[in-house]
């Protein structure tokens, strides 16, 4: 691309996930530019490796990032650190008028999955990535919900413990509730739930992901496994290693023979089960931490749309 390394971008957070993107951006020929990266340890190995790669770094935080001679310049920051210190980080950086791509739970700004509602949300300040398992499932909702109506969306996420740093550890109350309220607001549930295991298997197992709808009345098996596989294709271009893991799963439900929901009381209905896994491409975490790679890629294609609609737009 003609417009290679010209939007500048920082990163803040130099741990696993932060890293994983700088190496992506560095090493891709996208339109992004990483201008600073930003850590609390002067110690960790992000900081360390962003500087043998020529990036620019401060481990002042924030406050050291808006000291720096090029944050003028820089048009989005990436917040990869917790919940918790997104809060902060967006209150000093907001008056800036700098964008921000929020990897982490604390969904201050609108929830963003690239495949599904990214074009509605290009203009805004901060955008909320949601979670792994959000970016893994609400694709899937989404497409099921497309076809029919989904009453109802269960998710279970499953992680290596490995995979799981404290940031992740930090936040998993907000994790499930991001989650819970994003397989509505963007996948059009009508009701939903959340579940995460983090799996202390050895050795690490991949992320999986079960999808469970419950979809109202009559409903073509075959459009919901087109649609469904359309966004698999859709999302595997900017996550390679997103993949089906079995067939679609279909159960009818009859009047002579409802499911009970204690909730809700009788559905008629066809309840859907997708499963998917997710390895990682192993650019600076290990395959197994698919839960990771994939709010990297998909924070890293959310930020290339946006310098790319800008710089067009600029350009008219």
């Amino acid at each position: 691309m003609s417009a290679q390394g010209v939007w500048p971008v920082a990163i803040i957070g130099s741990g696993n996930i932060g890293t994983d993107l700088m190496i992506k951006i560095c090493r891709s020929d996208g339109p992004l530019h990483v201008a600073a990266m930003v850590g609390i340890d002067p110690a960790s190995d992000g900081l360390a490796r962003a500087e043998r790669m020529g990036v620019p770094t401060t481990a002042a935080g924030v406050d050291g990032l808006m000291h720096m001679p090029q944050f003028g310049d820089i048009k989005l920051v990436f917040d990869a650190t917790s919940a918790g210190a997104h809060r902060a980080n967006w209150t000093a950086l907001e008056p800036s008028g700098v964008r921000m791509v929020d990897l982490t739970p604390a969904a201050i700004g609108p929830y963003c999955v690239p495949v599904v509602n990214l074009t509605e949300r290009l203009a805004e300040p901060n955008l909320n990535m949601v979670t792994c398992g959000g970016q893994a499932t609400v694709p899937i909702v989404s497409a099921v919900s497309q076809v029919g109506i989904v009453s109802y969306a269960e998710i279970v996420s499953s992680i290596s413990a490995r995979s799981a740093g404290p940031g992740t550890r930090a936040s998993i109350d907000e994790f499930i509730e991001t989650t819970t309220a994003a397989l509505q607001s963007v996948g059009g549930a009508q009701r939903s739930k959340a579940v995460m295991i983090i799996n202390p298997a050895d050795p690490p197992v991949l992320m999986r992901n079960t999808i469970y709808c419950l979809v109202d009345g009559d409903i073509d098996h075959s459009v919901i496994e087109e649609s469904v596989s359309d966004m698999i294709a859709r999302v595997s271009h900017y996550v390679p290693g997103y993949r089906l893991k079995q067939d679609v799963q279909f159960e009818t439900f009859s009047s002579n023979g409802p499911l009970y929901i204690p909730e809700t009381g009788k559905f008629i209905g066809t309840r859907v089960t997708v499963m998917l896994e997710v390895t990682g491409a192993a650019h600076y975490l290990p395959a197994y931490a698919g839960n990771l790679d994939i709010m990297t890629s998909a924070s890293k294609a959310t930020a290339e749309r946006i310098a790319i609609t800008e710089m067009v737009g600029a350009q008219r």
